[in-house]
């Protein structure tokens, strides 16, 4: 049997058919056009889908299941998605809508983050552990919680939001509307924010940085600027970067102090860094988390299934 996964995004809704050991078999891609009937952006997915079990010469008899990594609350009881706030989806039938458009035996839903945390589980860094955590950290800091080998989500499908715990009180607003979010402080729209502030600070004291002339030939600063200036040695790029580990270090160890999972992945853009991020990121969590003396002790490690963890993580709902 076969299973197809669909990782919907607020740009791109990609497609896959996975085998059941959990590998892609062929994928693809379309704009999701957010602004649209929502209706619409289902029968993309769909007709994707259809497409690549017709490439495949795989038969809807064949595919056991389809499973929806969707932004927002995703009820996987129900198959609603009740609210997402970057798409047009409120208290809106996903699943069933979706087997309107192309008939499979079962569609399972669940939020984007919780999915990838999933995929991490079965088939990255976390597999063959019972309890894990993922968090990734791209324009938000996304979370994800497996108990005992499966999702936790809460009563009401909202759990896992780490990314709104407080790491600072009153602090920079969140997108939430809460003040000192993780999420302000650790996402790479965070890190972004804290190279701009350090930019325009050297130029106020007149500190010459690598940082500022990347803003002065480009026009804008990324997640990355600090990162690279570091490396050639910019001292005021140190400064951010260990301002931002630390804050990232913060909201870590109060994950493993609650959870104790077995594995703690991190994955979306910043963790390219790879060491320049893991080792510094390392030395603070030895002496923060609760279990520091401890012989069994959380191991954090960089996720591996990168931009497919979503497709895979999908399909995993039905296996």
């Amino acid at each position: 049997m076969y299973y197809i996964g669909v990782d919907l995004g607020g740009t791109n809704i990609a497609v896959g058919v996975v085998d059941s050991s959990l590998k892609i078999i062929k994928k693809g891609s379309v704009p999701t056009i957010p602004n649209r009937d929502p209706s619409l952006i289902v029968k993309d997915m769909a007709k994707l889908a259809e497409d690549l079990l017709k490439d495949l010469n795989i038969s809807l008899d064949e595919v056991a299941c389809v499973g929806i990594a969707t932004p927002g609350t995703a009820n996987s009881k129900t198959g609603v998605v009740e609210y997402a706030n970057n798409l047009p989806f409120i208290d809106f039938p996903i699943a069933d809508i979706f087997k309107k458009y192309l008939p499979v035996k079962k569609v399972l839903i669940e939020n984007d983050a919780n999915a990838a945390a999933l995929a991490e589980s079965l088939a990255g860094v976390a597999k063959g552990t019972k309890n894990s955590v993922m968090i990734t950290l791209g324009t938000g800091v996304g979370g994800g919680i497996i108990i005992d080998g499966k999702v936790y989500s809460g009563f009401n499908c909202a759990g896992g939001e780490l990314g709104h715990i407080v790491i600072e009180y009153d602090g920079k607003i969140c997108s939430c509307g809460r003040k000192g979010c993780w999420e302000a402080y650790s996402s790479a729209t965070g890190l972004t924010n804290m190279t701009r502030e350090k930019v325009q600070e050297c130029r106020f004291k007149r500190i010459p940085s690598l940082m500022v002339d990347e803003d002065d030939a480009n026009g804008k600063v990324s997640a990355r600027t600090a990162f690279a200036a570091m490396k050639k040695g910019d001292p005021a790029a140190k400064e951010v970067v260990d301002k931002y580990v630390r804050y990232l270090a913060c909201g870590l160890a109060n994950i493993i102090n609650i959870f104790q999972p077995e594995v703690l992945s991190i994955g979306g853009g910043v963790c390219n860094e790879r060491e320049w991020l893991l080792n510094p990121l390392m030395e603070i969590l030895e002496h923060e988390q609760y279990t520091r003396s401890a012989d069994k002790k959380t191991k954090v490690l960089i996720a591996e299934l990168g931009n497919d963890a979503g497709i895979i993580g999908a399909a995993g709902l039905g296996i």
